[in-house]
């Protein structure tokens, strides 16, 4: 079974909000890219919490937009053996330093998991942190069937961690 793994942290001392999410799927991996599956809602969810139409863009000008706005972007699984693209079939995982990370961060305000998977090994690695909000979010992937706008109005709460608003 292929192994795959997450790309490096997209962080900076003005981080406020992290977003995490499980591992980088094969479209994600071939594009070199966070979120790189054009079907993903990634891009349109969190654009809409920072006020950029971050879709349009050149991923380098998406990524600058995500850290002016105090945004960062990692996984919470480091390396894993999976077919495909479905977190269901994550096999041998290796956790992210998270601790580490979170710990390096200190304007960090919220960490978000991206979908289910993210939320349940993220919660698992970060016991709760005073003054560090943890939100679990519906999943941006197309493979999570629920309508853009309903993912919106849940990724809306965001909004108070980041520094556009």
């Amino acid at each position: 079974m292929p192994l795959k793994r997450a790309f490096d942290p997209v962080v900076d001392a003005h981080t406020q909000l992290l977003i995490l999410g499980s591992l980088p799927g094969d479209a994600s991996l071939k594009a070199g890219q966070y979120y790189g599956h054009p079907q993903n809602g990634f891009w349109r969810l969190v654009g809409g919490v920072i006020t950029v139409d971050l879709a349009p863009l050149p991923y380098p000008e998406r990524l600058a937009a995500l850290k002016a706005a105090g945004v960062g972007l990692w996984d919470v699984i480091a390396s894993a053996e999976r077919r495909g693209s479905l977190d269901g079939a994550i096999r041998n995982a290796e956790g992210a330093d998270l601790i580490r990370l979170v710990d390096s961060l200190p304007a960090l305000k919220a960490v978000a998991f991206n979908g289910g998977t993210a939320a349940r090994l993220g919660r698992r690695a970060l016991a709760p942190r005073p003054g560090i909000d943890q939100i679990d979010l519906p999943s941006s992937s197309p493979a999570y069937t629920r309508p853009l706008a309903e993912k919106a109005a849940a990724w809306a709460m965001l909004g108070a961690f980041v520094r556009c608003r």
